[in-house]
């Protein structure tokens, strides 16, 4: 805040708040530090209350994540606790880690209701879901570090505080790093995907529960409105997903495991009534409006009614199969299968060379581990098959000389490539499902437009792994690293909330660049901006300095206000002197 002074100054620094000037009024405006503190009582042994605390964390994670023990010295570098109204060496990791502790006690309702909050200030509906899961890698011992109860309900009868944290342990296909994984649902519509809940589960838990909980969830802390679509991946499709959505009036759209319906496509291949997807990519609509000479791409559709036994009743129910073609999809599968083909045939061929020179190391031992290595889980290796056959004495006999530090081979190395198979699985080449049980009013181009959205999912989680740095996260205590990874949930859910209101405030006219301006954009246009402290006899006068033309703009689409006016209004007034 300024205010006059005809004194002396004793001493003048700059602090470059930074992203902080955008920040600060986002997160007041989402009301973060009054919702946490509705949700945890106040502790009169703490000077500062919990949601302040960890509203300044939440920031601070936001404009530059560095580690609980760094946030005091980085508070002080950019006038954060200026802002917030915390001196920086109240800010030690111990305070920080207390807060975690009462955070973690009624993290899922507090997610919710910030949840409400970012829903009301973007004004979108939640009628349709995404649901996807992904992993968080973690490196230490973490050995307090427990597996979660199987037979815990949910939502938890007991409050949150009693509910075990998620195991931090080895994955499916993760051996030397410990994991959890985080299942997060979000709205999503043209101008991006909003967060609105997560849910942490042991790291070796797949998509299965993690969709089964989330939605468990959901129904208590963030109860989904009358015929909610949830929309979802192959790896959370069950039966049982199914059926447990339409128990609830809900309705599921899902891709399927292909071989699962290959089937059934089969039965009824003939007989489909294929049509053009109005969906296209960016890139597709960029190649047909500029007239590109590059390949013009398309996807197809075929819609199959079709029933699904609920597993726990037996009760059938009815649903629509959308099969799907695509001819990016079919280019990369048959070019991907070349390729593997040849990788195989390349490496069985150095096989049996080294079979035919009687290297000492071939024996049926290690040339079939050789040969599983070589394999590994390419699809095509069931285009081969393989042997090793003994030769006779005549044979062996008729070879020439070994080389020196080989010895006379007793076998020969024989594989067969299936020919046949290959073009038989490339019948299927850029085919794909997904089921539905939503009303046919929605019709299968519509269902399908919506599946394509679920790929806004995967930008979210690069957006909370790269600029958010939800990891590495150095946490001793498996409660901590949980409540963190759910604040962080918040801080996702702020940075996506941002990058959406202002797109909505963009003129429907104006530049295509401006209209998709990203957060990572946004903040950076406030990377330098700094506020001017003078020492002054009377103590501290903070100064903020001149906005940017662009700046200022940003703000006022947002209907933020500027640093001047939030220094006016947490700082004291001081008389002119």
């Amino acid at each position: 805040m300024c205010f006059n002074w005809h004194g002396s100054v004793r001493a003048e620094e700059v602090v470059n708040l930074g992203p902080l000037a955008l920040l600060g009024p986002l997160l007041e405006r989402l009301d973060v530090a009054s919702i946490i503190d509705r949700h945890l009582p106040p502790d009169p042994q703490l000077e500062f209350p919990h949601g302040q605390v960890l509203s300044l964390l939440l920031a601070a994670r936001l404009s530059s994540p560095t580690a609980l023990v760094n946030v005091a010295t980085w508070a002080e570098r950019s006038g954060a606790d200026l802002l917030w109204g915390i001196a920086a060496d109240k800010l030690n990791d111990d305070r920080l880690g207390r807060a975690l502790d009462a955070f973690f006690t009624q993290r899922h309702s507090i997610l919710a209701c910030v949840a409400e909050q970012a829903l009301r200030l973007a004004d979108v509906p939640r009628q349709r879901l995404h649901f996807d899961p992904t992993h968080l890698l973690f490196y230490g011992a973490y050995a307090t570090s427990q597996p979660r109860p199987q037979d815990l309900p949910l939502p938890p009868a007991t409050p949150s505080a009693d509910f075990p944290p998620a195991h931090l342990t080895y994955g499916h296909g993760a051996d030397d790093v410990k994991l959890v994984q985080v299942g997060v649902t979000a709205v999503v519509d043209d101008h991006g995907a909003l967060p609105v809940f997560s849910h942490p589960l042991d790291g070796h838990q797949n998509g299965h529960p993690a969709i089964a909980q989330q939605f468990q969830l959901l129904r208590d802390y963030l109860p989904p409105p009358p015929d909610l679509l949830l929309v979802s991946d192959r790896g959370t499709f069950s039966a049982a997903h199914v059926a447990r959505l339409y128990r609830h009036g809900c309705h599921a759209l899902c891709s399927v495991p292909w071989n699962d319906y290959r089937a059934l496509f089969d039965q009824h291949r003939d007989a489909l009534h294929w049509l053009p997807a109005s969906y296209l990519s960016r890139e597709q609509q960029r190649r047909r409006h500029t007239d590109s000479t590059l390949p013009r791409e398309h996807y197809e559709l075929a819609v199959l009614r079709h029933s699904l036994a609920d597993p726990a009743t037996g009760e059938f129910i009815p649903c629509r199969v959308l099969f799907v073609f695509s001819t990016a999809d079919q280019k990369v599968c048959r070019q991907t299968r070349t390729q593997a083909v040849a990788t195989l045939r390349a490496g069985l061929e150095q096989i049996a060379a080294s079979v035919q020179r009687g290297h000492p190391s071939t024996n049926p031992q290690t040339v079939a581990r050789r040969v599983a290595k070589l394999f590994g889980a390419k699809s095509a290796r069931h285009y081969f098959r393989w042997e090793l056959v003994p030769l006779s004495a005549a044979e062996q006999a008729d070879r020439p000389p070994p080389a020196r530090g080989c010895r006379r081979p007793t076998h020969r190395f024989v594989f067969h490539f299936n020919a046949a198979a290959a073009q038989a699985d490339g019948a299927y080449d850029g085919y794909s499902a997904l089921v539905t049980t939503a009303p046919r009013v929605q019709s299968g181009d519509t269902l399908f437009t919506y599946f394509k959205q679920q790929n806004y999912l995967e930008l979210l989680h690069h957006q909370w792994k790269a600029p958010l740095a939800v990891r590495p996260v150095f946490l001793k205590s498996p409660t901590r690293v949980e409540a963190l990874v759910c604040l962080l949930q918040v801080a996702l859910t702020a940075y996506q909330l941002l990058e959406r209101l202002y797109r909505q405030s963009v003129a429907a006219d104006a530049p295509v660049a401006d209209r998709r301006l990203t957060a990572e954009s946004l903040l950076r246009q406030f990377r330098v901006y700094g506020l001017l402290i003078q020492q002054r006899p009377l103590g501290r006068v903070v100064h903020a300095t001149r906005l940017t033309s662009r700046q200022r703009q940003i703000l006022l689409h947002l209907g933020l206000p500027t640093p001047a006016q939030i220094l006016s209004r947490k700082l004291p007034h001081h008389p002119s002197g």
